[in-house]
């Protein structure tokens, strides 16, 4: 059985940090793209961070590049995202999701088959 579940999220302080896990089950993690996504209140599903299946090759939305970090730890079937210098505007549900196709790693939902029920991230002061 195909499992992703997120840890992490919760209220941080604007300029703070977390770190989200997608740990992932019933799959073999290296050969997938893992993808995060994230769905603020009365807002569409918009992609924030991928990771490749094959290189660990990374690519982020403008709105998160030089605060958000993605990496993946095949060994323990875990991808995270470090997000530093947090916003605001980065309140919102953080999906993590997963692509079998191998070449792929960005923002088209429509290319993930697996996606976990989510974490909320909120940053208020």
């Amino acid at each position: 059985q195909v499992q992703l579940v997120e840890s992490g999220g919760g209220l941080v302080q604007p300029g703070g940090s977390l770190r989200l896990s997608c740990a992932v089950s019933g799959f073999t993690l290296e050969y997938y793209a893992i993808g995060w996504f994230r769905q603020a209140p009365g807002k569409g599903r918009e992609g924030v961070s991928f990771i490749s299946s094959a290189d660990g090759s990374t690519q982020y939305a403008d709105s998160v590049k030089g605060r958000f970090t993605i990496s993946r730890d095949n060994a323990k079937n875990t991808v995270y995202l470090q997000m530093n210098s947090l916003k605001p505007e980065d309140t919102a549900v953080y999906y993590c999701a997963a692509d079998s196709g191998g070449t792929y790693y960005g923002p088209d939902m429509r290319e993930y088959e697996y996606w976990g029920q989510g974490t909320q991230v909120t940053v208020s002061s």
